[in-house]
């Protein structure tokens, strides 16, 4: 098993985690199914049963894997159109902002918040009944905020988790 993470001085950047290859394989199976019993997952990295679950045991302990979660379709529930909103708050306003990232979280539309470096603050992923619905969210939770100085709604044509690309690249 790989070395436990060294523990890094107050204020200091965490030491990254070290992961072997069957870690890594751990790490991928799961990405592609959490529910995969113990038993499957230790047949598809190549060991034995108990060895797998105190590998995955390990890989919580060490704060590599946070938690599981369901990938819900937003279009079942009825929720057939998604946008990107930027938001960029007025230059007086910025001690504001970690109140207006709390409110948009709380919001049901809200599926993602970025806080950004750069020309905006905020991009906001909603996912929405219909165009009326975002223009709604928009008005009701940006425009009426004097805080915020500008808006931009982008919709989504199609959107794609990267599945492969992106935890290839961490792992």
């Amino acid at each position: 098993m790989p070395d436990a993470p060294q523990i890094s001085a107050p204020g200091a950047e965490p030491t990254p985690v070290v992961l072997d290859a069957i870690d890594r394989q751990i790490i991928a199976r799961l990405h592609e199914n959490a529910r995969i019993p113990n038993v499957d997952l230790a047949r598809a990295v190549g060991v034995s049963p108990s060895t797998c679950l105190a590998r995955v045991r390990s890989l919580r302990e060490r704060g590599v894997i946070v938690r599981y979660t369901a990938e819900i379709d937003p279009a079942a529930l009825g929720y057939h159109l998604q946008a990107l909103v930027s938001v960029r708050i007025r230059p007086g306003a910025r001690h504001l902002m970690e109140q207006i990232s709390d409110e948009l979280r709380t919001q049901p539309e809200v599926s993602q918040l970025f806080f950004l470096g750069g020309s905006e603050d905020f991009l906001i992923h909603v996912r929405v009944r219909d165009s009326e619905h975002v223009r709604q969210f928009v008005l009701k939770n940006l425009s009426a905020n004097p805080a915020v100085a500008l808006t931009e709604t982008n919709l989504v044509f199609e959107h794609h988790t990267a599945l492969s690309a992106g935890l290839r690249a961490v792992i």
